[in-house]
């Protein structure tokens, strides 16, 4: 697939996504993450494109998260200015949220921490059989951010959003379907035939339809939004947590292949 870390293709009304960086398993540098954005942003415009797919390269990784040790190397003007003033990882989450056509994650294995949540992000999932997913940050003594959590819970509920990200645990194969994770879950021979037969089905329905009806279960998704004082409040909680010493434990912990242990401070 060549050196890209984004592989951009059009079938039609379909788009496809791919991250490409199966050497550290499909994880999101901030150059990845910012030309995520632009390429939607770009096809927005296109309105040809109505139904885009995202997923990852090779079958091991949909995507391992965010890649928090990939400095970005060669950015263009315009992606330095959009880093200076914005969090490369909230703008790709928002530009795949709120795309103004739907979105199907194409989960051809596994899928950690801000992978999982940007499949989430996507109207649809198609995993495969053996696909394992997992949010670590209790385990990192990370806290997540706001936004995140209220993608989890607008498509899995609020009782498995906590369970998830209370226990950190791995979830594997059926129960991740079990747990709305994934819409479909078939054998990875048939994947992309699911995948493109679902995109190609939904992509030759009346676009101002699928527009619409996108822009207004958009509308019914902001009816719940964080206050400004509640922001204020989990970013002072962010950042307590990026300056404990449970963080740095929990980052040597997985370096090391060792279970933490965390005081609380």
């Amino acid at each position: 697939m060549g050196n890209e870390l984004l592989i951009k293709e059009k079938n039609g009304n379909v788009g496809t996504i791919i991250f490409n960086r199966p050497e550290r398993k499909n994880s999101f540098s901030p150059e990845l993450l910012i030309k995520l954005h632009l390429t939607l942003k770009e096809w927005e415009q296109d309105e040809t494109i109505r139904t885009v797919v995202f997923t990852g390269s090779g079958d091991k990784a949909f995507s391992s998260g965010y890649d928090i040790l990939s400095i970005p190397t060669d950015l263009t003007p315009e992606m330095a200015a959009i880093m200076k003033k914005e969090n490369p990882l909230k703008l790709a989450l928002s530009s795949v949220k709120n795309y103004p056509f739907p979105t199907i994650a194409m989960m051809n294995g596994y899928a950690l921490g801000a992978g999982l949540n940007l499949a989430l992000c996507c109207d649809m999932r198609v995993g495969v059989e053996d696909i394992s997913v997992s949010m670590p940050p209790a385990k990192l003594g990370l806290i997540y951010h706001p936004e995140g959590f209220k993608q989890f819970t607008e498509v899995i509920g609020m009782a498995r959003t906590k369970e998830i990200f209370f226990t950190a645990r791995k979830y594997e194969g059926r129960k991740v379907k079990e747990m709305g994770i994934v819409d479909y879950l078939v054998p990875r021979s048939e994947l992309s035939a699911t995948t493109y037969a679902l995109a190609n089905e939904i992509a030759g329905n009346a676009p101002l339809s699928l527009k619409g009806s996108k822009r207004i279960l958009s509308m019914l998704s902001r009816a719940v939004e964080f206050k400004e004082t509640d922001l204020k409040e989990a970013d002072a909680i962010m950042a307590q947590g990026f300056d404990s010493e449970d963080l740095k434990e929990g980052q040597n912990a997985f370096i090391e292949k060792r279970k933490p242990v965390f005081k609380g401070c």
